[in-house]
């Protein structure tokens, strides 16, 4: 997660460097689509011409390019790894993980860099199998508060992440010999991204047991997209949980990859203060689940911390549609990171807990898929939004979508943590 989240206070600074070096060389598909955007005068919609509205749009659209490749392969990856262990299939996907941030190391033109995310988005399904083991070593009783364990390492991820990513801005390699090797004024990050995945892949190799024995492994494996596998879910809990996670996702998603951009706008944050915007986002993440679910989930259950989860994420959304200063923006940030803290661990919970064991894998893929296909959905109609009515109209319209989120959890019959512990005594 340190190597996935360096980009994030990168992003505009990086779309913004690949639009200039197409511009300087008279043409491409980046300089036709600012010209595609310009025509239609949406630079006068916010009053700000040194706002670059195009910036916004397309990293929406390379957002969700590489969402959509995570949703189409997190259930495959999930199925071979029920099939044939986690083990195996996690050094496939970090590997691919690895190539992926060695290419963007030498992305010196932007259809290296699109590479280099094409192949991030296929290995990206590591996180389900992940969280497969995770539930493969849990007990029912106790699975909330694995997962629980994954959304720690999630928020020390958004710590270090932007953080090294802010510092590595300030490294620029493209005025030294090493351009001649495709290097750019990114690549320093790229290259912590990819010596974390090499520490990474070392460290899967030698230190990692498998998790799941041969008798629990599936016997076949379906290579159909997640949207196709979404009825072979058996149960209906966990079903709703998955389009619970999808719904929510889509405004959360949205907000998430405009946030920077909102930053940049209102408050003219450089890459340094967006990695210590980060910083404050991770941090929050980390002691809302290391302490509150961990916690409080056996008492209140995982239905109902998901539900608190979202009712926090409409007043954040709502503070942050508004805030003009650091006063309210800064209070809407940790709110925004306490909601998402409370939702992720406990619906990843109720759909594990809902799963029978040789389906951990492929139900878990499903579950990360529906929050692949909303990134992929969230940045770009996010972004639409964004340039065409402007960031309060955006995130006020975030704030209002979580309503279908909330009224899908209600049908989930009840929190399957409480039932497990019932059946327990």
């Amino acid at each position: 997660m340190v190597g996935f989240s360096i980009i994030f206070p990168l992003f505009p600074d990086m779309l913004d460097h690949y639009l200039f070096l197409e511009e300087s060389m008279e043409g491409g598909i980046l300089s036709k689509f600012v010209i595609w955007v310009r025509e239609f005068g949406y630079d006068s919609l916010l009053g700000n011409p040194s706002f670059r509205l195009e910036t916004v749009i397309f990293g929406g659209v390379l957002g969700s390019l590489y969402a959509a490749l995570q949703f189409f392969f997190a259930p495959i990856w999930g199925g071979l790894s029920d099939r044939y262990g986690r083990k195996p299939i996690l050094l496939i996907t970090l590997t691919g993980t690895a190539i992926g941030y060695f290419l963007w190391i030498m992305a010196g033109d932007f259809w290296l860099l699109l590479l280099s995310r094409v192949i991030g988005g296929m290995a990206g399904g590591n996180i389900s199998v992940a969280t497969a083991a995770i539930a493969d070593v849990t007990t029912r009783e106790k699975r909330s508060k694995g997962m629980a364990f994954v959304g720690i390492a999630f928020g020390l991820g958004f710590v270090l992440g932007p953080a090294l990513g802010g510092i590595a801005s300030q490294w620029d390699w493209s005025n030294s010999e090493l351009v001649f090797f495709g290097m750019h004024k990114f690549s320093a990050a790229a290259t912590i991204s990819f010596g974390l995945a090499l520490i990474n892949l070392l460290w899967l190799s030698v230190g990692f047991t498998e998790t799941l024995a041969n008798e629990k492994r599936s016997q076949s494996t379906s290579f159909l997209p997640a949207v196709c596998k979404i009825g072979e879910v058996t149960s209906p809990d966990a079903r709703r949980t998955c389009m619970t996670y999808l719904l929510y996702m889509v405004s959360f998603s949205g907000m998430e990859f405009t946030l920077t951009f909102l930053a940049v706008e209102r408050f003219s944050f450089s890459p340094k203060d967006l990695g210590e915007m980060f910083l404050l986002i991770g941090g929050t993440l980390i002691l809302v689940q290391g302490f509150v679910v961990r916690r409080f989930v056996g008492r209140m259950g995982e239905r109902n911390m998901a539900h608190l989860g979202i009712v926090i994420g409409v007043v954040a959304f709502l503070v942050i549609s508004y805030a003009q200063s650091y006063f309210w923006f800064y209070p809407g940030l940790v709110l925004m990171s306490s909601g998402v803290a409370l939702i992720s661990p406990t619906l990843t919970a109720l759909t594990s807990l809902s799963s029978k064991d040789s389906e951990q894998g492929i139900n878990l893929g499903i579950f990360r898929s529906c929050g692949s296909i909303a990134r992929s959905i969230g940045p770009l109609s996010a972004g639409m939004i964004y340039f065409t009515y402007g960031s309060s109209i955006a995130y006020l319209v975030g704030a209002i979508w979580l309503v279908f989120p909330a009224v899908v959890l209600f049908s989930v019959t009840q929190s399957a943590g409480s039932r497990s512990l019932r059946s327990a005594h």
